[in-house]
């Protein structure tokens, strides 16, 4: 690993109601070795799925055209801007110019409504998995799946490793290295993590609330998937 390469430039798209996890995973694992601009129409707090704030450091406008990587999260409010005329071109403007266009969860059926994965292996939260057939994508059951320059990651908390996946294509296996000792303390709250979900999901049913989850069963995937 080069010690004296420039930092990346990575835009991570911020909006109403994202998953926390989604993005905080992915940012720290890059932060190291980036500038990241998290990015929204206004530098207006942003309430996160938890209730917890986050500030825009960028807007559309002020993002830096020129992107080693474009990443969005998933997240139940992402579904209110799937139809976002704003949202989409600034997400077709960055992603034709980014070398890496990316996703954690739900947030690939945004680069999927934005045209940015048609004829490209991608995946997603299982639960929303198959919709990115409708955008011209093919999905694929795996933890992280690398398609030329798309890199896709499914749900939650596949972000760590999605992450480290992303920083090897960008700076190599010895950079990704350094963020192994804190996916090994991830994955240790992976199980209790699940199972909270699961939780949740019953009680989003019970309430007549399918959410992501539905009744569907949860699949085993493999971690990497390469195209």
């Amino acid at each position: 690993m080069k010690q004296d390469q420039p930092r990346l430039e990575i835009g991570m798209l911020l909006y109403p109601g994202l998953t926390l996890l989604d993005l905080i995973g992915p940012q720290t694992v890059f932060s190291w070795f980036a500038n990241t601009h998290l990015v929204w129409k206004t530098k207006d707090m942003i309430a996160t799925d938890t209730g917890i704030g986050i500030q825009p450091t960028s807007t559309f406008e002020t993002c830096p055209r020129e992107l080693d990587a474009l990443f969005v999260p998933g997240g139940f409010g992402q579904q209110k801007i799937m139809n976002d005329s704003e949202v989409l071109a600034f997400l077709a403007d960055r992603g034709a110019r980014s070398k890496y266009v990316t996703s954690v969860c739900s947030g690939s059926l945004l680069l999927g409504a934005a045209g940015l994965l048609k004829g490209y292996k991608a995946t997603s939260h299982w639960a929303a998995r198959d919709a990115l057939r409708i955008h011209g994508a093919e999905p694929v059951d795996a933890r992280v799946v690398v398609d030329r320059n798309r890199v896709t990651g499914g749900g939650v908390t596949a972000g760590i490793d999605f992450g480290l996946v992303l920083l090897a294509k960008m700076r190599g296996d010895d950079a990704a290295k350094y963020g192994d000792a804190l996916r090994q303390i991830y994955r240790q709250f992976e199980v209790v993590l699940e199972d909270e979900v699961a939780m949740l999901d019953q009680d989003r049913m019970r309430r007549g609330d399918d959410g992501w989850f539905g009744d569907r069963e949860r699949p085993a995937n493999p971690r990497v998937h390469r195209a």
